[in-house]
């Protein structure tokens, strides 16, 4: 989504967008990029008389490093013309990092419809990528639910919540993953609970699957990174699940990166039948808006808020 907030900021400031690039955690131990991912010429091509997109830096602005302006915390309406333009056109070279309060729908027509063009029509998988892509669409026995689960050692880290019954391997990726961040405790660690804060674990997941009554004999494709964890709570329940590597093969799938792999799952989401997603991150965000471009509107997003009020 911050792609295509930075189409519609650039073409508010009439400025140059530099060929964006991922950042990724480094848990991931991430390699791939944009251009790895996307068909930068189509991408390009789309956006013409939009924005202009360059792929490199001039020589002269390349050497320097980029001014830059968090606009993350900022409260309420704000005007990225007065607020950002005069740094642009101070350093010339800019890095924003968009307001996440900031209304879409308050931009002028001009920046909505770039914004909407980058979101909706100017990206595509590369060639090579989207065929892989198909494949494994074709794979898959339909009908199917896509279901991207997350309940990686980073992100349970990151959540500073406990567990209880989690394997040893689990609980050891975890403490590895946690590096200072504690996880909370006590009174606390029941309010953030509450709060919606702690990332589903499988398990639970096919509690909530069993509760919608979803047949336990659904086909299910588990979009999800490799460092899933606890899987079995939720294949001893769900057997047909299919994963990238149990249909896929071959030496250009195992040299395959996070974001590549991530691409695949994005391909087969907007594609598939239904959709379940239990974060609501940048990824759902986008097979959302896709699939409802699409008319594709069976698309569910759990509420891990709801789930802890039952629980609790």
């Amino acid at each position: 989504m911050q792609l295509c907030d930075g189409v519609g900021i650039a073409r508010l400031l009439n400025a140059t967008l530099v060929l964006p690039k991922f950042e990724v955690a480094a848990y991931w131990n991430e390699s791939s990029g944009f251009t790895d991912v996307f068909d930068v010429d189509y991408f390009i091509q789309q956006l013409n008389g939009f924005i202009e997109v360059a792929i490199e830096l001039p020589p002269e602005i390349a050497s320097k490093q980029p001014y830059r302006v968090n606009c993350s915390k900022r409260k309420g309406h704000f005007d990225y013309i007065e607020s950002v333009l005069p740094s642009l056109l101070e350093h010339r070279f800019i890095s924003i990092t968009p307001a996440m309060s900031q209304r879409r729908d308050r931009y002028p027509q001009y920046a909505k419809v770039a914004l909407c063009q980058a979101c909706y029509n100017a990206l595509r998988l590369t060639r090579s990528l989207e065929k892989k892509a198909s494949e494994l669409l074709e794979a898959i026995p339909k009908p199917f639910l896509s279901l991207h689960l997350r309940f990686e050692p980073d992100m349970v880290a990151y959540s500073q919540c406990e567990y209880t019954n989690l394997s040893p391997a689990s609980i050891k990726a975890i403490d590895e993953a946690r590096g200072d961040r504690k996880p909370w405790t006590g009174e606390l660690a029941h309010i953030w609970r509450k709060r919606g804060k702690c990332p589903l674990t499988p398990n639970e997941t096919a509690f909530i699957l069993q509760a919608l009554s979803i047949p336990t004999n659904t086909n299910i494709y588990l979009a999800a990174g490799d460092g899933l964890m606890e899987i079995e709570g939720l294949t001893s329940i769900y057997a047909n699940v299919f994963t990238k590597s149990s249909l896929l093969s071959g030496e250009d799938f195992k040299s395959m990166h996070g974001n590549t792999k991530a691409a695949l799952d994005y391909y087969v989401s907007i594609n598939s039948d239904s959709y379940m997603a239990t974060y609501f991150g940048n990824m759902d965000k986008m097979v959302a808006a896709m699939r409802a471009f699409k008319g594709l509107y069976k698309t569910l997003f759990l509420s891990r808020k709801a789930f802890a009020e039952l629980r609790i």
